[in-house]
């Protein structure tokens, strides 16, 4: 495990699984996070279901986000994130939206606006999306998305979709 960083970016990661035992996936993907080289993991949100969004024939997901401390540049930590996807069986073929084993998503790189060929911060979806909102709530409900204001505030526009807590005792 990394050394806390006294410098560096906070960066928000989402994280999500529906296929082979996702909660054990999720928390694989806490530690790989935990294994950044030039990073180290603050938090992690608790561990929630919630249905497909877009493509409903799946199984639901599990969702989380952590946040870090980072020197990486946010391509490098992103080109990272790819990697650990990789390890853990990730297959980025086909339709989006579909199953997968292992999905880790840069949403936040500090107060920064990203727009790139390999990369859009914050996240494209982040605002309307509870499946990430809940988690970050938890980890910082004042916490600002850049151009659409504050987690709490977006949360209220993302009420109709639901969202379960899962109790960690019972996984």
């Amino acid at each position: 495990m990394n050394r806390p960083l006294r410098s560096g970016i906070r960066a928000y990661i989402g994280l999500g699984s529906n296929l082979a035992d996702p909660v054990s996936q999720v928390r694989s993907g806490f530690t790989a996070l935990a294994r950044i080289t030039q990073s180290h993991v603050e938090a992690c949100s608790s561990l929630y279901r919630t249905a497909p969004v877009g493509r409903q024939d799946q199984p639901d997901f599990i969702n989380a986000v952590c946040r870090l401390r980072t020197t990486l540049a946010p391509a490098v930590l992103m080109r990272t994130l790819l990697e650990i996807e990789q390890i853990h069986g990730r297959v980025r073929e086909g339709e989006r939206g579909g199953p997968r084993t292992l999905d880790l998503d840069l949403l936040l790189y500090g107060g920064q606006t990203i727009q790139t060929a390999e990369l859009t911060v914050p996240h494209p979806r982040l605002h309307e999306r509870a499946f990430v909102l809940y988690p970050l709530f938890e980890l910082e409900p004042a916490l600002l998305v850049p151009g659409h204001g504050t987690v709490r505030q977006l949360l209220e526009d993302c009420s109709g979709q639901p969202v379960q807590k899962l109790d960690e005792r019972a996984e």
